[in-house]
């Protein structure tokens, strides 16, 4: 049988040690078992207020009057608040918002179906199919007039490509810039809401010339005109 030494180990086996350290390593610290170290010690007071020079009421008014400098600035100044939608900033004359297909003063569009516009759009968002004009069916001036103009809204990015390809200036951005709406298909703006509104006098004259003309009477029957008023002769003068 094999006796214990005091360590406990048997005899004839080396009690379990620690491996020694190598070249380099240090041994680790031992962790406390008390805690962290306190930032005072037993008995130490708090520190002194360190002192320094005294602020007076008057350093205090003037702190408080520099605070309140852009306060009271902008009271005195008169209120430039914009009742936005009842009123309305203007616009710069560069500024690009929703387009505008533009007309002679003649009342001809002045879109010839060109499609310099789509092929500079760097998005794709406008369509254009052109058709041919016909002496009895004038739309512009060229030979082609724009048969479909479409602009998808939602994909354009207003950067003014189509205004400057434009070879006769059909194509505009205007300054309007409200442009929200209640679904996706109101968005794509076709050529009936980008065309600008006839002249009033190519209007008026578009009317006359399409008036119903009055309706003729039965045969047999006369118009009966009122009788006219009994006109004044001179009087002798005797």
């Amino acid at each position: 049988m094999t006796e214990k030494n005091e360590d406990g180990a048997r005899s004839g086996e080396q009690p379990d040690r620690e491996p020694p350290l190598s070249e380099g390593r240090t041994a680790a610290p031992q962790r406390s078992q008390e805690g962290p170290t306190p930032l005072r010690r037993p008995g130490e007071g708090v520190p002194a207020k360190p002192e320094g020079p005294r602020s007076s009421v008057l350093d205090d008014v003037g702190a408080l009057a520099g605070g309140l400098k852009t306060t009271l600035s902008e009271f005195f100044k008169p209120v430039i608040t914009t009742e936005y939608p009842e009123e309305k900033t203007p616009r710069s004359e560069r500024y690009r918002g929703r387009h505008y297909l533009r007309r002679y003063d003649n009342g001809l569009e002045r879109c010839i179906g060109c499609e310099l516009c789509a092929a500079a759009c760097p998005v794709g968002c406008i369509l254009v199919i052109a058709a041919e004009n016909s002496e009895e069916k004038r739309v512009s001036p060229g030979e082609r007039y724009a048969k479909t103009y479409e602009i998808n809204m939602l994909r354009c990015i207003f950067c003014g490509y189509c205004e400057e390809a434009c070879p006769v200036q059909a194509i505009v951005l205007g300054p309007e810039y409200e442009l929200s709406d209640t679904s996706r298909e109101k968005f794509i703006y076709t050529k009936e809401k980008l065309l600008e509104p006839l002249p009033p006098d190519v209007e008026a004259r578009l009317n006359q010339a399409h008036a119903p003309l009055p309706t003729p009477l039965p045969r047999g029957e006369r118009e009966t005109l009122p009788d006219p008023p009994p006109s004044r002769g001179r009087e002798n003068i005797s």
